[in-house]
């Protein structure tokens, strides 16, 4: 039977990332992912372009693509409840057991 010395086998990709100090930035961006696939979904879905959506949110379309980058982890709660009014929709956020 042939033995490691590794200590990461057996490990889930979260410790790994914990033990690498980057988890919180991953899943920040993770997150961000979602919210944008999810608002950019939306928009399609009720055929709302760019400039309609920026102005429904009272914004630039400079401030409505940094909303959309799925990779700008800077975001407000306040442009994110604006987004979501604009779309008719309401946001719902929740702290869960890590």
């Amino acid at each position: 039977m042939m033995t490691t010395n590794n200590p990461h086998i057996g490990s889930d990709f979260d410790t790994f990332l914990e033990e690498d100090d980057n988890l919180e930035a991953a899943t920040a961006t993770a997150i961000k992912r979602v919210i944008a696939w999810q608002i950019g979904q939306e928009m399609k879905a009720q055929h709302i372009t760019k400039t309609a959506m920026a102005a429904r949110m009272k914004t630039s379309r400079a401030a409505l693509n940094r909303l959309l980058d799925e990779t700008d982890t800077s975001l407000t709660l306040a442009t994110l409840a604006s987004a979501a009014t604009a779309l008719g929709k309401r946001l719902s956020f929740e702290l869960v057991p890590a």
